[in-house]
């Protein structure tokens, strides 16, 4: 949907998304998978940065 200003003018804002009530059992496992991701992600970046440091002798190869 577009709208038009006063003036003339396309608004360059996005519509709003509807609402979406979550019930507790849906949030508990959205936040669950979240933690679970974050926690394989910091993982494999110690797991990245060792094998830099193993390799090049640098934490971060070409700044340090």
């Amino acid at each position: 949907m577009t709208v038009i200003t006063e003036y003339g003018k396309q608004n360059i804002f996005a519509t709003e998304p509807p609402i979406e009530i979550m019930n507790q059992e849906e949030e508990n496992f959205i936040m669950h998978n979240a933690e679970e991701l974050n926690g394989r992600v910091a993982m494999l970046g110690i797991i990245a940065a060792l094998g830099a440091y193993v390799t090049t002798g640098q934490i971060i190869p070409g700044i340090f």
